[in-house]
Parts: structure tokens; C-alpha cells; sequence
């Protein structure tokens, strides 16, 4: 069994091994995964934090051994809370930036480390097993504002609906499968709109009845999602009302509660 950890500040996952095939995810640096298949020039792996699997081109692997992976696993991740921060290489001096939401793996007195690599990293971290307020959570959903939308996107340059509430609950302290509808999947459903409150998650489905969409719900009844770009709407019990278009944009299916 082979293992391996993103050491780019991001790189493309695709549905199949090939470079033309969709953008179905990213990783962000640090974050570690198993290895379970593999052709000449791709690896599919499975994301440890989600069990997400995809395709990874063979040139963007780092490997790590198996001890390093199952000490990962052990180790409460330490993330990068900043936008943009640098992070530089002891050994070459190399200074790169990797994106809000990245892992520090093995992170002490500003350095991270990836076997026997040490990175020396200045920036503000946070905790995942720390769990934050809810504001707090809000504040750091606001932190993407104007983030264009990409398809399979996780970072502060492209992100789609999920990955957006993914990555903003993971830094407030709380696990989220990548897809939406994954993510409908967990927490408890509320029956009116009005019940709804801050940092509850709103699911919204396509003409065929499947989840296609996800926000955070914010006061007075607006949401912040990322369709187009991280941005705030009204919504209520028909689904988000887009202020640009002046039409509705997505379906409501249901409010989960997940805090």
C-alpha cells in the first residue's frame, strides 16, 4: 500500500486519470492521502479527511510511509487560517503560498514538517478539533466573499458550493463530507424557513429531485453560497432569490442544523 501528502500549495483531483477529465476536488497542501490504484503517469487515491476519491497526476505526488500516514491520522490537523500565507522550505529556501484552510502536518513553534522536510510557517493557525462559535463561523464564511466559483474548487481562486461549506466548517471545527448531497445527509431537518438560524445549511435539489446545491444561513433570511462567486442572497421556503437576476437561482429541498 502506498501512501502520499499534497507538498504544492494545490493541486487538481480529476474523475478520471486522465488531464482533460473534470475537476472533481483539490487538495490543499498537507492534507494526506492512501493510494489505491494507479497507471503510468496517475495515482487514484482517497483523500484520508473525506474518503473522497479521485485521480492525482504521478508528477503532483509526495510520498510518505505508511507510519507518517497512520500518525497523521492520530494527530489533530493544524490549519492555515490566513487567505494567503508563505511558506518556505528549510532544506532549498524555497518560499511558496499556500491557501486558507491548508494543513500543517506536525505543527510546532512556526514550523510544519512532511517527513524530512521543514517548513518554517508565520502565519495564524487554528485547531480542527477546536470548535468555534457560531460568528465565528459566519466570519469565516465572509473570508470567501467574491471567491470565484469553480467546479471541484477548495480554495480562495476557485470553490463550488460544497467545497465552500466544507473547508468553512472545517475551520470552525466541524467535519463535512465534500458533495452536497453527502452533506444533506447528516444533521437535523427543520420544517419552516423561519426556524432556521445562523450557520444552519440549506440544500437545494434540481427538476430530477437531486441535491445540487448548498449555503450557510445567515440572519433575515439570507444565505451566503458560492454560485457564480461566494456571494450573499435572500432565500425563503422557494429557494434562493438571486438579486442580480432578480429570478430565483435554486430550489429549496431542506434546512439541516449540523451545530
Amino acid at each position: 500500500m502506498q501512501f502520499g501528502i499534497c507538498s504544492l500549495s494545490v493541486v487538481p483531483c480529476r474523475k478520471e486519470a486522465s488531464n482533460t477529465s473534470e475537476m472533481v476536488t483539490q487538495l490543499l497542501f498537507g492534507e494526506h492521502y492512501q493510494v489505491l490504484d494507479e497507471t503510468e503517469t496517475w495515482l487514484k487515491i482517497s483523500i484520508a479527511y473525506d474518503k473522497y476519491e479521485c485521480w492525482i497526476n504521478k508528477k503532483q505526488n509526495t510520498k510518505i510511509t505508511e507510519a507518517t500516514y497512520k500518525l497523521l491520522e492520530m494527530q489533530h490537523a493544524v490549519l492555515n487560517t490566513e487567505l494567503l500565507q508563505l511558506i518556505k522550505s528549510r532544506s532549498t529556501g524555497i518560499t511558496f503560498p499556500v491557501p486558507i484552510g491548508c494543513t500543517l502536518p506536525g505543527y510546532l513553534n512556526k514550523e510544519c514538517k512532511i517527513e524530512q522536510e521543514v517548513y518554517a510557517f508565520e502565519g495564524v493557525v487554528c485547531h480542527s478539533n477546536i470548535k468555534r462559535t457560531t460568528k465565528e463561523l459566519i466570519e469565516t464564511a465572509f473570508v470567501f466573499i467574491n471567491a470565484p466559483y469553480l467546479w471541484g474548487g477548495k480554495s480562495i481562486f476557485g470553490i463550488d458550493c460544497s467545497g465552500f461549506t466544507q473547508l468553512v466548517y472545517k475551520l470552525s471545527g466541524y467535519k463535512l463530507p465534500r458533495d452536497a448531497y453527502q452533506q444533506a445527509e447528516i444533521g437535523h431537518p427543520l420544517s419552516f424557513v423561519e426556524e432556521a438560524e445562523p450557520g444552519d445549511m440549506a440544500f437545494f435539489d434540481n427538476e430530477e429531485g437531486k441535491i445540487v446545491h448548498v449555503g450557510i444561513v445567515l440572519e433575515n433570511q439570507q444565505i451566503i453560497h458560492a454560485s457564480g462567486k461566494v456571494r450573499v442572497d435572500k432565500f425563503d421556503h422557494y429557494g434562493i432569490f438571486n438579486s442580480d437576476t432578480k429570478k430565483y437561482s435554486h430550489m429549496l429541498r431542506v434546512i439541516k442544523r449540523v451545530l
